[in-house]
C-alpha cells in the first residue's frame, strides 16, 4: 500500500498533483473543480487512513483491483469543514466507469466519520500507466 503524500513544499513530489491544484490544463470532464478548496493539513492528516480505507472498497468493475492499489487516486485532502477533495485519473480516457467511479468514490469518501461532503474531480494529467500501480496489484494481475 501506498502512503498519502504528505511532504513539505521543499520536497514536494512532482509526479503528483499538489495541494489544491492540478496538473491539468483546465479541462475537467465531470464539471466538478477542486481547485480553490484549501486542505486542513491536521485533518488530512487525522482522516487519511479512514478516507484510504474506504477509497479501498471501491473497485473498477473490468478489473479485479480496488482504485487505491491500481494507482487511480492521485490526491487526497480534507478541508477545515469536513469536505474531503480527491483528485482521481482513469486507466484510459474512454473508460467505461467513466460514469459510475466518481460517484462511488465520493460515496466511499462521505461514509467516513468527519467527512461533511466530498468533491471528486476526473484529471488527465499526468497520464496513468501500470508503474503508479502497487505491488499489491501487480501481483494480483499476475503482473509481477
Amino acid at each position: 500500500m501506498k502512503p498519502l503524500p504528505m511532504a513539505s513544499q521543499n520536497d514536494a513530489r512532482t509526479d503528483l498533483p499538489p495541494e489544491g491544484g492540478s496538473h491539468t490544463d483546465g479541462s475537467h470532464t465531470d464539471g466538478i473543480h477542486t481547485d480553490g478548496l484549501v486542505a486542513d493539513p491536521v485533518k488530512t492528516e487525522a482522516l487519511s487512513p479512514a478516507i484510504t480505507a474506504a477509497l479501498k472498497t471501491v473497485y473498477d468493475p473490468e478489473i479485479p483491483v480496488d482504485i487505491w492499489e491500481l494507482g487511480l487516486i492521485y490526491d487526497v485532502f480534507v478541508t477545515g469543514e469536513g469536505v474531503a477533495s480527491i483528485k482521481m485519473t482513469l486507466t484510459a480516457p474512454g473508460c467505461p466507469a467513466a460514469q459510475v467511479l466518481p460517484g462511488q468514490v465520493g460515496e466511499a469518501a462521505k461514509t467516513v466519520e468527519g467527512i461533511t461532503d466530498a468533491k471528486v474531480e476526473v484529471v488527465w494529467e499526468p497520464g496513468w500507466t501500470k508503474d503508479r500501480m502497487s505491488d499489491v496489484a501487480k501481483l494480483q494481475l499476475g503482473m509481477w
